[in-house]
C-alpha cells in the first residue's frame, strides 16, 4: 500500500491526526491493534480525564466535536429523563473524574461516525486488528512500515511520506531505531525537583487493566478464584498501607492513608469508589430503563507496579501483562467475596462483570491502560521547570512557547512505579504543547502522537491525558499535511520563523486550534 500519511495506533492522538491530515487533503492509512479506535477512551476503558476549561474554546476542536457527538448519541438513542435530555452539558454517568463520563462503546461508535465520510471517500483507510512489526528505513527517513493482521498473521507493507507513531508504547521508535528514552531520567540530567537522583529506565508508571461493573443485589455473580489471588491478598509494597485487596490506600497528593466505601459515602467523606468513574447513572434515565448503574473500575487497587513493560524481553512483558490481568480479577473476586460492608457483612456477590460494555469475552478491557511510553529524544524536551508550580517562579504561570501548537492542562500525576516509588502528584499550570517536543532529533519524517513526545518521566504526568493526546494528534496531522504541501521537513518549519508562522496560522485560522491560554488561566494553579 502507498499513502501520504501512515498512522500506527488508533488511539485519540492517531484518530485526531488522521482526521486532520484528511481534512488537509492527504491520504491516510490508520492502523490499530484492537478492533476499537479510541485508545484510552475506548479499548482501555478509561473515562476522560479533563481540565476545568474543557467546555470552552480551549478544547481541541475535534475533541470538542467528539464530546458533542457523545452527548448527541445519548439524546438520540437512550431513554433520558426530560431534565437530562435538556441539559446542554449532559453527563450520562455523573462520574467524579470528568464532566462527561460515558460508556467506552459509545465513544467508539462516535469515533467511527467522525471517520465515516473520510473512509467512504477513500481518503482514510482503517486497518483494525493490525500491529506494526517492522520499519524500513533509508538514512534519516522511514520509507515504509510492515503491519501484521493479528487475526490471520498476514502482513502488509505500507509506504508513506510521513509516518506517525501513535501506538500506546511508542513501538515504531524501537522498530525504526529512533532515538528515545524509557523510564525515569535522573536529576543530574534534567534538573527536575521531582526526578530521582539517578536515571532508571525500568522506573515506569503502573498500568491498570480496567473493567466494567454493575451491581445486582441479591444475585450471585462471583467469578472463578484467580490463580494469583492469595498473593494479592498478602503482598504489600513498602509505600502502601497493606495489600491492594483492601478499601485502604494512600491519597496521591498528601500520601496519607485513607479508606474508601464502595457505595454511598457519608456526609463529609470523600466520594465513594462507585461514583469515581461511573459511566451510566440510572437517575439520568427513565424509571425502569436500567437495573443498575455502570461503573468503570480504574481504581488504585488495580494499579500494577510489580514489573515494567519496556526494556524487558517479550516473555517478561507478557508476564507483566498477565500479572495486571490477574490483579484486576483478584480485586473483583475480593470485592465479591471478602470485602467488608458497612452493615458488618462481607462481600458483594451481586457485582457483575459487563463484558458487553468493554467489547470483550472476559469483561476486562481490550487492552491495559498505559500511562507511560517510550519517548522521543526531541529537539525540545518539556521539563518540570516549564510547567510545575513549585518549579516555576512564584505566580509566573507556565513557560510561554513561541512554537506552541496547542494547549493542555492537568496536574503532574504519576502513579506508583515499577521501581517502588509512590505517587508523584503535584500542581501544574495550564500549558502549551511546543512544536519542538514533536520533532525527533534525527529522523525527518516520523512524528509522535501519543505519550511518546518530548516530555520527561515527570512531565509525561500532565501531557498524557485524553484531550492533550487529541491536541497532539491534531498538531501532528496538520504538520504532516503542511510539510507535504511545502516539501519541507518538520525541523525546517520550526527553525524558519516565516514557515513557523505559516504553520501556526494553519492551526489557528484554518483549524480553529487555540495556541495560547488567556493570562488569567495560564497562571492558574490546577488543583483537583
Amino acid at each position: 500500500m502507498r499513502t501520504d500519511v501512515l498512522i500506527a495506533g488508533g488511539g485519540l492522538g492517531g484518530v485526531a491526526a488522521a482526521l486532520t491530515a484528511a481534512r488537509l487533503g492527504r491520504s491516510v492509512v490508520l492502523t490499530e491493534a484492537t478492533d476499537w479506535l479510541g485508545g484510552q477512551l475506548t479499548a482501555q476503558a478509561v473515562p476522560p480525564d479533563e481540565h476545568p476549561w474543557i467546555e470552552g474554546p480551549a478544547a481541541p476542536p475535534g475533541y470538542a466535536r467528539l464530546r458533542h457527538l457523545v452527548r448527541d448519541h445519548y439524546r438520540r438513542t437512550y431513554p433520558l429523563t426530560p431534565a437530562a435530555a435538556a441539559d446542554p452539558r449532559l453527563d450520562p454517568g455523573l462520574g467524579v473524574v470528568s464532566r462527561m463520563c460515558h460508556e467506552p462503546r459509545v465513544a467508539a461508535a462516535v469515533i467511527d461516525e467522525l471517520l465515516a465520510p473520510w473512509r467512504a471517500s477513500g481518503a482514510v483507510t482503517v486497518l483494525t486488528g493490525h500491529e506494526p512489526v517492522a520499519a524500513h528505513t533509508r538514512g534519516d527517513a522511514i520509507e515504509a512500515v510492515t503491519v501484521r493482521n493479528t487475526r490471520t498473521g498476514e502482513s502488509t507493507t505500507v509506504s508513506a511520506g510521513y509516518v506517525v507513531d501513535a501506538t500506546e508504547l511508542g513501538d515504531l521508535l524501537e522498530l525504526a531505531d529512533v532515538e528515545h528514552v524509557i523510564g525515569a531520567e535522573g536529576q543530574p540530567e534534567t534538573g527536575e525537583p521531582h526526578a530521582p537522583a539517578t536515571a532508571d529506565p525500568l522506573d515506569q508508571q503502573a498500568v491498570s487493566w480496567c473493567f466494567a461493573l454493575e451491581h445486582r443485589p441479591g444475585e450471585e455473580h462471583v467469578v472463578d478464584r484467580p490463580a494469583g489471588y492469595e498473593h494479592w491478598r498478602t503482598a504489600t509494597a513498602p509505600f502502601w498501607p497493606g495489600p491492594q485487596l483492601s478499601w485502604t490506600d494512600v491519597h496521591p497528593i498528601t500520601l496519607r492513608q485513607r479508606t474508601w466505601k464502595l457505595m454511598e459515602a457519608g456526609a463529609g467523606e470523600h466520594f465513594d469508589l462507585w461514583r469515581f468513574r461511573r459511566v451510566l447513572a440510572r437517575e439520568q434515565f427513565t424509571e425502569g430503563a436500567f437495573d443498575s448503574d455502570l461503573t468503570m473500575v480504574n481504581w488504585p487497587q488495580i494499579d500494577y507496579w510489580q514489573a515494567p513493560l519496556l526494556g524487558v524481553d517479550e516473555a517478561a512483558r507478557r508476564a507483566a501483562l498477565d500479572g495486571a490481568r490477574d490483579l484486576s480479577l483478584s480485586f473483583l473476586y475480593w470485592m465479591q467475596t471478602e470485602a467488608p460492608r458497612p452493615d458488618g457483612g462481607t462481600g458483594y456477590p451481586g457485582l457483575r462483570l459487563r463484558p458487553d460494555v468493554t467489547g470483550t469475552d472476559d469483561g476486562l478491557a481490550k487492552a491495559p491502560y498505559i500511562r507511560e511510553s517510550r519517548r522521543i529524544h526531541a529537539e525540545f524536551t518539556v521539563l518540570e521547570q516549564h510547567v510545575g508550580v513549585r518549579a516555576r517562579p512564584e505566580g509566573a504561570g507556565s513557560e510561554v512557547f513561541a512554537d506552541s501548537v496547542g494547549l493542555g492542562s492537568y496536574r503532574i500525576d504519576l502513579h506508583p512505579s515499577t521501581a517502588g516509588r509512590t505517587y508523584i502528584d503535584i500542581e501544574a499550570y495550564p500549558f502549551q504543547i511546543p512544536l519542538g517536543a514533536l520533532i525527533p532529533v534525527r529522523v525527518d519524517n516520523l512524528l509522535p502522537a501519543n505519550k511518546n513526545i518530548g516530555t520527561t518521566h515527570i512531565t509525561n504526568g500532565c501531557y498524557r491525558l485524553h484531550p492533550v493526546e487529541w491536541g497532539i494528534g491534531e498538531a501532528v496531522g496538520a504538520l504532516a499535511g503542511f510539510c507535504l504541501a511545502h516539501d519541507l521537513p518538520p525541523r525546517k518549519v520550526r527553525s524558519d520563523p516565516a514557515r513557523l508562522a505559516d504553520y501556526q496560522r494553519l492551526l489557528s485560522d484554518t483549524l480553529g486550534i487555540r495556541l495560547a491560554w488567556p493570562e488569567e488561566i495560564r497562571t492558574h494553579r490546577h488543583t483537583p
